[in-house]
C-alpha cells in the first residue's frame, strides 16, 4: 500500500501532466482527486481554501498543491504535492526550450494547440461555476465580479488593485455585518429581558 506522501505526489504528478491552461484549469482535477475520490478535504473547506490560495503571491498551481498537502498532513505532504505538481511543467519547459523554434513552426503542433484552447476555457469555467455555487453568491452581489472584470478589461485597472480593494471591501463588510448582528442580538436580548419582567 502506498504512503500518503506517495499518493499525494502521484496524484499531483498526474494533475500537473494533464493540465493545460494554468492553475485554474487544474482546479476541476484537484477537486475530483482531493474531495470526491480520496475525501481528504470537505468540499466547502476546499473552495474556501482555493479562495485563500488565490490571494497569495506566486504560482497558483504550486500554491494549491502546497496548501492541499499541508492541510492534509503537514510540511512533508506539502513538499510531496508541490514536487508532483511542479515536475511535469518543469520537464515540459526544458524540452520546449530545447526544440522551441522547430516545434512552433510545425503545423501539426499549431493545430494541436488551437484544438486545446476551447478545452482550457471549459476547464477554467467549470470550477469557477462550482466555486460560485459553493460560496452561495447571491444575485445582489453579482455586480462585484462583473465590475471587477469591466475595470480590468476596459479601464485597464491593475488586477492587484482589484484584489486589494476587494479584500478591504470584504473586511469592512464583515466588520459592519458582525456589528449589526451583535446589535440585533443585543436588542433581542433586551426585548426578552423586558418581557420576562
Amino acid at each position: 500500500m502506498q504512503s500518503l506522501y506517495m499518493q499525494l505526489f502521484l496524484s499531483f504528478l498526474k494533475i500537473g501532466a494533464f493540465t493545460l491552461g494554468g492553475g485554474y484549469a487544474m482546479l476541476a482535477l484537484v477537486e475530483n482527486v482531493v474531495v470526491q475520490k480520496n475525501k481528504w478535504i470537505e468540499e466547502k473547506d476546499f473552495w474556501n481554501m482555493i479562495t485563500l490560495v488565490q490571494t497569495l503571491p506566486g504560482v497558483f498551481a504550486i500554491n494549491t498543491a502546497l496548501y492541499v498537502g499541508y492541510r492534509i498532513k503537514g510540511v512533508k505532504a506539502a513538499v510531496a504535492a508541490m514536487l508532483g505538481a511542479m515536475l511535469p511543467s518543469m520537464l515540459f519547459i526544458i524540452v520546449l526550450a530545447m526544440f522551441f523554434s522547430a516545434m512552433w513552426e510545425n503545423p501539426v503542433v499549431i493545430a494541436i494547440f488551437k484544438g486545446i484552447r476551447p478545452c482550457v476555457v471549459a476547464l477554467i469555467l467549470a470550477p469557477s461555476i462550482k466555486m460560485v455555487k459553493s460560496i452561495g453568491l447571491k444575485a445582489s452581489a453579482v455586480w462585484i465580479p462583473v465590475l471587477a472584470a469591466v475595470a480590468v478589461c476596459f479601464f485597464y485597472v491593475s488586477p492587484v488593485w482589484v484584489i486589494v480593494l476587494s479584500g478591504l471591501g470584504g473586511l469592512f463588510w464583515g466588520i459592519i455585518s458582525f456589528s449589526l448582528q451583535k446589535e440585533n442580538q443585543h436588542t433581542d436580548d433586551n426585548k426578552k429581558g423586558g418581557e420576562s419582567c
